[in-house]
């Protein structure tokens, strides 16, 4: 059956329109002087697409950047793990009508170029988002030989940005982070879990030592082993209330060490950091940060828009210390003592450290370069058959290498793995995007965090709408943005600083 929806001409060219059909909602989109009918929801996490970007061919997610063909719905890059649906539609009479039955999608000829025999094998180190992108996204594109997820964790592969800016806050169910895949997918994708700890890597036989003393062989071999966070070193980082974190069962530790009204202090002004700042006090917990900086993210995001995050943090009741270190960490009474090097001292119920990570590749030394990354090709191979992928990978920008440490970049990062190993073409290399939200208010970032001489801005940065174009010798090598996020869709949409 067909439903006559609205005129041709009234759609304006590449603005998406929210549109029902019997009381199912779909996006209807001009491109090109063609017309395209998708799902309206983002199957990652429910964003209205409506207020998508259309570039290129595309459409760009607003929320985190999920990039869809506007033809037929099909996934381009993550952080979505699965395709829009989309259906018929035909123009009669300067009418669009449209069919509410869902089209399948079929491979493309790229997709089908290379398909590997069922003997190969593929052993993924790490079970975050690289390596969970990287399985599933070969078994989209028709691997059917075995795949094996190695990673310490029991827990199913889960959502590792929710941590710090909603489970602290109490706002997860069963404190608990959102899970990367519905339950019963690993089991379709005939994908196998081994919940054990990577010892040792044989570059030369692509195998893996356990820590139970098994040894794994893959003919592909991809390493998205993640990060450690660092240690503060100072006497006393190792005490009972003292965490990280980087895993749920850090997050379980730290909302049980600290009740909503007891005191947390922070130490370091990451974004890890300063996302739980926000979420704690959220909860009620007062919240004292100490970082070396004397105004947060001067060097990410810039001085003038580091400073209205620092207000934001002390109208919400944050104690900021700012341009101090920690002296020393002691147990007195019960409580935590933190000793600053101005000769204060803060009492705390836990002390959370977030003063940055390290990639967890001590099990490859053979590989990896003095900042613990793994420097790799345009193919993301560090040598023949072996991959790399997440905050662990060394790409090469600008003549420079820089590891991304942003979750949308290292699942975006295991797809092109993926591709690879199917012998598939990669698409030229994305801007790397990222967010932070904190308080309720959502900053966007796009670039490769090179240095900036210079910044220009247009809209109100106190309000949290704004863009921030950064420059280095008058040429524009990032942005940040607040309320305006088909601002930084179009850049990811389009790969380009413009």
């Amino acid at each position: 059956m067909w439903h006559d929806i609205v005129a041709f001409d009234e759609l304006s060219a590449n603005e998406p329109r929210r549109i029902e059909i019997d009381g199912k909602p779909l996006v209807v989109l001009k491109e090109g002087g063609r017309i395209h009918a998708l799902s309206a929801k983002c199957p990652h996490k429910g964003a209205p697409l409506e207020k998508g970007a259309v570039c290129d061919g595309t459409l760009v997610c607003p929320w985190h950047k999920a990039i869809f063909s506007v033809v037929d719905g099909r996934l381009m890059e993550p952080p979505a793990l699965d395709p829009l649906e989309s259906f018929p539609v035909e123009v009669r009479d300067g009418r669009v009508l449209i069919q509410y039955r869902p089209k399948a999608i079929g491979p493309t000829s790229s997709e089908v170029r290379r398909m590997p025999s069922e003997a190969e094998s593929v052993v993924i180190v790490g079970a975050g988002a690289a390596g969970t992108t990287t399985a599933v996204s070969l078994r989209e594109f028709g691997f059917g030989g075995p795949i094996a997820l190695i990673d310490p964790e029991k827990r199913a592969p889960y959502d590792r940005t929710a941590l710090s800016k909603t489970v602290l806050a109490g706002k997860s169910e069963g404190n608990a982070p959102p899970a990367l895949l519905p339950a019963d997918r690993m089991s379709e994708d005939r994908i196998t879990r081994i919940t054990e700890r990577v010892v040792a890597l044989d570059p030369e036989t692509r195998s893996v030592t356990l820590s139970d003393s098994r040894v794994v062989m893959g003919r592909h071999l991809v390493l998205a082993p993640g990060a450690h966070p660092v240690r503060l070193p100072v006497e006393g980082a190792g005490l009972k209330g003292v965490h990280s974190l980087r895993t749920a069962d850090d997050a379980q530790h730290i909302l049980e060490g600290v009740s909503p009204d007891g005191h947390a202090v922070i130490v370091g002004g990451s974004f890890i950091a300063m996302e739980a700042a926000a979420a704690l006090r959220q909860r009620g917990t007062r919240v004292s940060v100490v970082s070396r900086d004397k105004v947060p993210f001067c060097t990410a995001f810039g001085t003038r828009v580091g400073e209205s995050l620092l207000r934001l943090h002390l109208d919400h009741g944050v104690a900021w210390h700012g341009g101090r270190e920690v002296a020393r960490i002691e147990q007195q009474a019960g409580a935590l003592a933190v000793s600053l090097d101005d000769g204060r001292k803060l009492d705390a119920d836990i002390v959370l450290i977030g003063v940055g990570v390290r990639p967890a590749t001590g099990f490859v030394p053979a590989l990896t370069e003095e900042d613990g990354g793994i420097d790799v090709d345009a193919a993301l191979q560090a040598k023949p058959g072996i991959y790399v992928a997440g905050d662990c990978a060394r790409l090469e920008h600008a003549g420079r290498r820089s590891r991304i440490e942003h979750w949308r970049t290292a699942e975006v990062l295991g797809r092109r793995v993926a591709r690879t190993i199917m012998g598939q073409p990669i698409s030229a290399a994305t801007v790397p995007w990222f967010w932070t939200q904190q308080f309720g208010k959502k900053i966007e970032y796009a670039g490769f965090h090179q240095p900036f001489d210079h910044i220009v801005v247009d809209g109100d940065v106190d309000a949290f709408d704004f863009t921030a174009r950064h420059y280095r010798d008058n040429r524009y090598v990032g942005i940040v943005s607040a309320g305006r996020p088909g601002v930084t869709a179009h850049v990811v949409g389009t790969g380009q600083l413009t």
